[in-house]
């Protein structure tokens, strides 16, 4: 299978997994991808993630949250910038999401980071997605 945009692909696995309400979804590895599950794990999106080094390439493997029994965490993901239209920001013009609810996910010459913490840094990037 060829998959020209593994960060689009990622982004509709946790998608689909959030609406089917499954408790964990499993997708191809990369270091963007766990930079990515990182950063969703942090903000409080993911429960966890893990690597399983099986394949030349792994599995990453990601636990979702839950609020009581079927309120999922991640209410939206948005691609932002494609393979076909790359979207870069500026350190000044890095966007809120949902007024602060949100985050957008950069990554930046320091590495993939939250809008928020290139902006307290003073680095903009390419902008991956938003997360809701």
């Amino acid at each position: 299978m060829n998959i020209t945009d593994p960060i689009a692909d990622m982004l509709a696995r946790i998608r689909n997994a959030v609406m089917a309400r499954h408790e964990t979804v499993s997708m191809p590895a990369s270091r963007l991808k766990i930079a990515i599950a990182r950063i969703l794990r942090e903000e409080g999106f993911v429960q966890d993630f893990e690597v399983r080094r099986e394949a030349p390439q792994g599995t990453l493997r990601i636990t979702l949250r839950y609020h009581g029994r079927n309120d999922p965490a991640i209410s939206g993901l948005q691609r932002i910038s494609k393979p076909g239209l790359r979207v870069y920001t500026g350190k000044g013009e890095i966007p809120r999401v949902y007024g602060g609810i949100g985050i957008a996910i950069l990554t930046t010459p320091q590495g993939v980071m939250t809008g928020q913490r290139a902006w307290r840094q003073g680095v903009g990037g390419e902008l991956l997605c938003y997360v809701w």
